[in-house]
């Protein structure tokens, strides 16, 4: 897999014709681990993504839609871990993974070339859209599929009010220079709450609310940037004052800071932010604080973390998608 191409194998090989196992051990699947609407939500985001997908990744979208429509009930809730024996263990509810699975059904919604599987999913998002959340980056999530939507239907009161709704959740940065942020910890998945702020601002036309966006982007991408090169806050998080652990590094981390950057590309066209794209994709690639790649090149996996002795070797769900989605971005530029 190159940077211009990136591979769904280890995708592929990770899923059946249920969903997406969680967990693997190297590249093996953990069956006994089951599924999760979290990761087949993301799975449906990369998938929909490709602007030509073959007949098996096409089927491999169905798949994950089918899964995250039975995963829904009545009320827009979701249900988010099913057993290798197909029985749900945990009752609906709203947190992250409903705002994953609105994220994943809105891209579905907006950007497939599959006429089914884009009415399907925006007929489910609808239904979610009822819902909200407590949670703050449960509405972070739920507002990227929002923001989908409204890029392609930008008169859908239903997906702006759930955009408005999840800037409200995310909260008012706070005017310290040090630290522009809207909570006094950075946990995970800190560059979407900054990447919906960005879009609500581009989408309702709000400059404010665009440049507080693109303020908190900034900051995060300036804090994790050494020596030019990407170190992520862990998987501990860093809290405002504290000392900052180095690792445990997330694949989601820069993910996400890869999708947000990619965002403020195309809402500003200023190249700074294609440059901090790059290193997101060239943090998988080595340039990263072990000097280590993070992609297994047999399978195209991505591994499950970097430790301060090299990269968790395992290749679950979760990473193997965030090297894939980065690597998304790479192949635009």
């Amino acid at each position: 897999m190159s940077a211009a191409t990136p591979g769904f194998e280890h995708l592929l090989r990770l899923s059946d014709d249920t969903g997406l196992f969680e967990h693997a051990r190297y590249a093996v699947v953990r069956r006994e681990h089951g599924y999760c609407t979290d990761d087949v939500a993301r799975g449906l985001v990369v998938a929909c993504r490709e602007p030509r997908p073959g007949r098996r990744l096409t089927r491999l979208a169905e798949c994950y839609l089918a899964f995250l429509t039975h995963a829904q009930d009545r009320s827009g809730a979701f249900r988010n871990r099913l057993t290798f024996g197909r029985r749900w263990v945990e009752p609906p509810g709203v947190g992250d993974w409903w705002g994953r699975a609105m994220w994943g059904l809105g891209t579905a919604a907006a950007r497939t070339a599959i006429p089914w599987i884009r009415d399907e999913a925006l007929h489910t998002f609808v239904r979610g859209a009822e819902q909200r959340s407590p949670h703050p980056r449960a509405m972070a999530f739920a507002g990227l599929g929002a923001a989908e939507v409204l890029r392609m239907t930008p008169d859908s009161t239903v997906a702006a009010s759930l955009l408005m709704d999840a800037v409200a959740a995310i909260g008012t940065p706070s005017e310290q220079p040090t630290w522009p942020w809207p909570q006094p910890q950075l946990t995970y998945a800190n560059a979407a709450l900054a990447e919906v702020i960005v879009a609500a601002g581009e989408l309702s036309d709000d400059r404010q609310l665009l440049t507080t966006g693109l303020r908190m982007l900034t900051w995060l991408s300036d804090i994790q940037t050494h020596d030019g090169l990407l170190a992520v806050v862990p998987a501990t998080g860093w809290r405002q004052g504290a000392p900052r652990a180095r690792y445990d590094q997330q694949p989601i981390e820069v993910a996400a800071l890869a999708d947000a950057c990619a965002t403020a590309a195309c809402v500003t066209g200023d190249d700074v932010w294609h440059e901090r794209v790059r290193r997101s994709v060239a943090w998988f690639e080595g340039a990263n604080d072990a000097h280590v790649s993070m992609r297994d090149p047999a399978t195209g996996g991505g591994y499950d973390g970097l430790t301060e002795h090299g990269p968790n070797l395992n290749q679950g769900a979760e990473s193997t998608i965030a090297l894939i989605s980065t690597m998304q971005h790479a192949r635009r530029l």
